[in-house]
């Protein structure tokens, strides 16, 4: 399903990105990082990638801010958006959603649930304008 998409990745958390860009290079995506806020939105308006998985928390311009400014770019209103947190109380997932995510990933999340997200998204039904009244939540990870 890769084909070749490009995937931005942005967490200040540099064994997050790492593992997630080689899980998902090995898998045959293109993928650019990103580790806070304002490189996020550098990167996608200069880069387009087909998709984002974004941590919410993050230095200088959160998660959440860069989410509402990429929706309110035409540019990149239609990127779709995975929120990436630690973090799975009502409150943050209530702000992601207004923030304009497509879906929630609650981290640590198997590389394996990621994908399975990211291929989803990247359906062709899902290249139509986006329907952001409905989010989702992955709780992916198993401990132990």
């Amino acid at each position: 399903m890769s084909a070749g998409y490009h995937i931005l990745i942005v967490d200040d958390y540099p064994d997050a990105v790492d593992i997630w860009a080689f899980y998902l290079r090995s898998m045959g995506y293109r993928v650019s990082t990103a580790s806070d806020g304002a490189a996020a939105i550098e990167q996608a308006e200069r880069l387009l990638p087909d998709l984002i998985v974004l941590d919410l928390e993050l230095p200088y311009v959160s998660g959440f801010d860069v989410a509402k400014h990429l929706r309110a770019n035409p540019d990149t209103q239609f990127i779709p958006l995975i929120a990436a947190t630690g973090y799975s109380h009502s409150e943050q997932l209530d702000r992601a959603r207004d923030a304009g995510f497509d879906h929630i990933v609650i981290k640590p999340a198997d590389p394996d649930v990621l994908v399975a997200e990211i291929e989803r998204l990247l359906q062709p039904a899902a290249a139509l304008p986006i329907q952001h009244s409905r989010i989702a939540v992955e709780h992916g990870h198993k401990n132990g």
